[in-house]
Formats: structure tokens, C-alpha cells, sequence
């Protein structure tokens, strides 16, 4: 059974957002503040955080830093910041997924659903996927690593399922929302700030600009394009 830490200061939140993962058949547990979530971190294998950033001790991006020092655990930031200061902060610290209060309990479970899809390893008896090659970049299904020109990225669960989506469709104009819904599991373009954000980073991470891209374009008012150099 998937583990879950709910990290909640509010006692009337917490219990909700544990009874929301319970349900959805995750063995949870909550605490109050950030050193026992780091606490629980440090000596606990869990699946999954859901961190909240208004705690009493400590900033909860602060302890999001922390958080990620220790382990990579995935964590969706469940907050009533909705500021973009707030989420791109949060995202850049390291989060998987952000949500803003108040939220609907089926909501946080396509997120929380989502994520622990994308983190859960491949069986051993599955069959090596193809490695997908685009000029000088090179995407590994199996084991989930790209290259370009033979130089590993360092890219975050997002931006490598962002990038693999993309070049699946490698040539074709991806609408936003479709990347939102395929990636991120929202069926809403309520937020876009998450594909500007995980966009710029990827693009920072090919080496290019949206105003000199390489592979990856902006089609203006529609969405994106991967597509080999020349």
C-alpha cells in the first residue's frame, strides 16, 4: 500500500486531506509542522508528500528545500498561496505539483493518482522501450534519461514527462491544454503558469530561448513543437 505524509497545520485541513488519501487506499499519516515532516522523511519511505507552506516553524519552501536534500520523494505543494511568486518559488524548490486551497478532493486525487503513476518504476517483465532520437537528442524510456549531444540533463520528473510527450509527437503542434491534461492530469487551462514555468526550464536545459529555440517552439496562442534541428 502507497504511503502518504499530509503536512498540515490546520487541524480541521488535515484531517480532510487524510481522510481524501485514505480513501483513495493510501496508508497516511499527518503532522503539524516542518521538523516532523522532515523527521518523517528522514526515517520513513513514503510515496508521496502533501506540504503545505503556511506552517508554525518554518516556511514550508524552506522546508521544501530541505525536504529535497534528503530525499525525492514526490511532493505536491497544497496551499492557499496562489500568488505566482508562491508557485514558481515552490516548483523551482523542487514540488512535483502544485494545487491552491480551496480544492475539491477529487482534484488533489487525479494529481496525487498522476504522480504516483509517473514515480512508480517499470516491471521487470516489461519489454525495453525504444529510445527516441531527435538529431543530437536522445530520450530513454526504459530508463528515463535524455542526452543531448551525448551530455546527460538533469530534468525533473515534469520536464522529462513534458519532453517525452512532445517527442512522442515529435513534428506536431501539442495544444496546451492537451499537454496540461496528458501531463499534469488537469482538464482545465487554469494553470497555465505550471507549462510557462516547466517550459522555460526545459528550454534553459536544451541550451535555447524561446526567441532562438532549437528543437523545442512556441506556436503563438496554440501550444508547442519538438522537432529536430533543420
Amino acid at each position: 500500500m502507497p504511503r502518504a505524509l499530509v503536512v498540515e497545520d490546520d487541524p480541521a485541513v488535515q484531517v480532510a486531506l487524510v481522510h481524501a488519501l485514505r480513501g483513495l487506499g493510501l496508508d497516511t499519516h499527518a503532522v503539524g509542522t516542518a521538523a516532523a515532516a522532515l523527521q518523517e522523511v528522514a526515517n520513513t519511505e513514503l510515496d508521496i508528500v502533501v506540504l503545505d507552506l503556511g506552517l508554525p516553524d518554518l516556511d514550508g519552501g524552506v522546508a521544501l528545500t530541505m525536504l529535497r536534500s534528503i530525499s525525492n520523494v514526490p511532493v505536491i505543494v497544497a496551499t492557499a498561496r496562489g500568488d505566482e511568486e508562491s508557485v514558481v518559488r515552490s516548483l523551482n524548490g523542487g514540488a512535483d505539483d502544485y494545487i491552491v486551497k480551496p480544492f475539491a478532493s477529487r482534484h488533489l486525487a487525479a494529481r496525487i493518482n498522476a504522480l504516483l503513476r509517473r514515480s512508480q518504476p517499470a516491471s521487470e517483465t516489461d519489454e525495453p522501450e525504444d529510445v527516441i532520437d531527435l538529431g543530437g537528442l536522445k530520450i530513454d524510456l526504459s530508463t528515463r534519461h535524455a542526452t543531448l549531444d551525448s551530455v546527460v540533463l538533469d530534468l525533473s520528473r515534469r520536464e522529462f514527462d513534458m519532453l517525452v510527450y512532445l517527442a512522442q509527437r515529435a513534428g506536431r503542434v501539442v495544444k496546451r491544454h492537451e499537454l496540461l491534461q496528458a501531463v499534469w492530469d488537469q482538464a482545465s487551462t487554469s494553470d497555465d503558469r505550471t507549462i510557462d514555468v516547466h517550459t522555460s526550464w526545459l528550454r534553459r536545459k536544451l541550451g535555447e530561448t524561446a526567441a532562438d529555440p532549437r528543437y523545442l517552439h512556441t506556436v503563438r496562442g496554440v501550444g508547442y513543437r519538438l522537432a529536430a534541428p533543420g
